[in-house]
């Protein structure tokens, strides 16, 4: 078992206790964004971090058609 720690640039995402470490170019879905691994160090013999380079989120107003407006 291996303790995973995930960052975005120098923010931590999530950390897991893992029976697999990550590989680069590994697609992931991580607090429900999909994410590409960029690297992989490892600290010591049980502990991994893993840079991680999320897909922008989606705007929720530019989902919706700015022609269809609210009957009242």
């Amino acid at each position: 078992m291996f303790v995973v720690h995930f960052y975005d640039h120098k923010n931590e995402l999530l950390n897991q206790l893992l029976q697999r470490v990550p590989e680069v170019g590994e697609n992931l879905k991580l607090k429900g964004r999909k994410g590409k691994v960029a690297s992989v160090m490892a600290v010591d013999e049980k502990t991994y971090h893993v840079q991680v380079t999320l897909e922008p989120k989606a705007k929720p107003g530019a989902a919706a058609d700015p022609g269809k407006k609210k009957k009242k």
